[in-house]
């Protein structure tokens, strides 16, 4: 049976997942830990292809790729030459697209014959209009140096649109949705009429909500201090040791809901200020939709324990008779589908 094998890979995990190529039915999943050193990700590749066993009948791997800064955002077929302008870009994403690279060089060394497909997670927000997608700077600026709202998760955010779609039984081009991502990134999408028309990460994906040790949104001024004060510092601040870690020094989700069933009051501080910053997001964003089919709770913690999605719509009346959908986060299925559609494009082209 043709099958198609699906990465995603991050910085301490590579994620797979194989799917049938006929019908995208699961077939097996699985986490392998990365092992430590230069080598770490070829070696844990190996033991992926080991875990996987007979791997003639993979046809096409699908990547999740972080970011394809201003050039790339549709589902892209890997040669050398997208290869070598990808790596250009690391830049963009410099903790997360070397790792995703060295995943295709690991496909590359050890299924030669296999092709590639990138699907970037910053692709869904292509199309942003002008005045979500700008900042307020200088636009010639912006355009010369690559800058703008890219937003990001958006495998995620689509895959939830898909799936609410469906649960509403409602056209795309009728359909308004506030999409949620919770886990320990976090972000939010408006969708008016089947198309996202603002996201709450940005140029990186340190914008926006609260996350689990990332800040979101802080005052710039906050940022320059922190910079002129502590550099390279900085960066390590806001990335990995703000956000609910920074507050509570619960670095584990699970961990903090059970500080505040147990009135830590640190941990409930913390928990309080993610909750308020999801509740400020959404009511902004019903400003902008003016109404809302559905709000959608995606991710491991906005598909988790209820007790988040509880504390967010507590006595939120502008939510009144909205409905609430939860759709577990399942990115594979849809870089399998998008892969999928890629090749037989591809295969077309060829005929």
């Amino acid at each position: 049976m043709q099958s198609i094998l699906v990465i995603n890979t991050g910085s301490t995990s590579l994620k797979y997942a194989l799917f049938s190529y006929s019908k995208i039915e699961e077939m097996q999943r699985g986490d392998i830990p990365i092992t430590p050193g230069a080598h770490g990700l070829r070696e844990s590749f190996k033991k992926l292809l080991r875990t996987i066993g007979d791997i003639s009948d993979i046809v096409v791997v699908g990547h999740r790729v972080v970011h394809g800064g201003p050039l790339f955002f549709e589902p892209t077929l890997l040669d050398r030459n997208t290869l070598l302008k990808l790596s250009r870009l690391n830049s963009f994403a410099p903790l997360h697209n070397p790792t995703n690279l060295a995943a295709v060089s690991s496909v590359e060394e050890f299924m030669p014959e296999t092709p590639n497909i990138a699907v970037f997670d910053t692709g869904f927000f292509k199309d942003l209009p002008d005045v979500t997608k700008y900042y307020p700077l200088p636009i010639q600026l912006q355009d010369k140096l690559g800058v703008r709202r890219y937003g990001f998760h958006g495998i995620s955010h689509e895959y939830a649109l898909e799936e609410a779609l469906a649960q509403l039984k409602k056209k795309k081009s009728a359909t308004n949705l506030i999409t949620v991502h919770l886990g320990g990134g976090a972000s939010m999408t408006a969708v008016r009429k089947g198309k996202p028309i603002d996201t709450s990460m940005g140029f990186t994906p340190l914008e926006g909500l609260m996350m689990l040790t990332r800040s979101g949104d802080i005052d710039p001024g906050l940022a320059l201090h922190l910079t002129e004060k502590g550099g390279m510092e900085a960066k390590r601040l806001l990335y990995s040791q703000s956000g609910i870690a920074g507050v509570s020094d619960y670095s584990d989700y699970q961990q903090l809901l059970e500080a505040v069933k147990k009135r830590d009051k640190r941990a409930i501080l913390a928990f309080d200020m993610f909750i308020y910053r999801i509740r400020k997001y959404i009511g902004s964003y019903l400003a902008v939709l003016g109404s809302v089919d559905a709000l959608v709770f995606t991710g491991k913690v906005g598909a988790g324990d209820p007790a988040t999605q509880k504390a967010i719509l507590k006595d939120f009346k502008l939510l009144s008779g909205t409905k609430v959908i939860t759709i577990e986060p399942d990115e594979e299925r849809s870089i399998a589908h998008k892969a999928k559609s890629v090749l037989e494009k591809k295969e077309k082209e060829n005929e």
